[in-house]
């Protein structure tokens, strides 16, 4: 009766949320406002910078699992990215000479 549930609510709210960002109701938005945005341009109403915008953050948007895959290949090499342990620079750091002891000013 109290058992505790198989996955947790708000894990499952957030993967959830996460697949309708970025899912097929995603990619179907960002059609309909790249097809709007380009009949707007083709007829004069909207500024060709602010077309590309759009378009570009339709595919920011889109291309944010790749860019975050990226970007954490880039950090964590083991993860199987272009990143070898022969890029790897390591600093080993050895024990530190005494300090000598400073002599009172007075």
């Amino acid at each position: 009766m109290f058992d505790r549930p198989a996955t947790d609510p708000l894990t499952g709210s957030v993967q959830w949320l996460t697949g309708t960002l970025v899912g097929d109701l995603a990619a179907a938005i960002c059609v309909l406002a790249i097809a709007f945005v380009g009949f707007s341009m083709l007829t004069g109403r909207i500024a060709i910078r602010r077309g590309l915008q759009v378009i570009l953050g339709c595919f920011v948007l889109l291309g944010a699992p790749v860019i975050a895959a990226g970007m954490l290949g880039l950090l964590l090499p083991e993860t199987g990215s272009r990143l070898g342990p022969a890029d790897t620079v390591v600093y080993e750091a050895g024990p530190r000479e005494p300090l000598q002891p400073v002599e009172d000013a007075r």
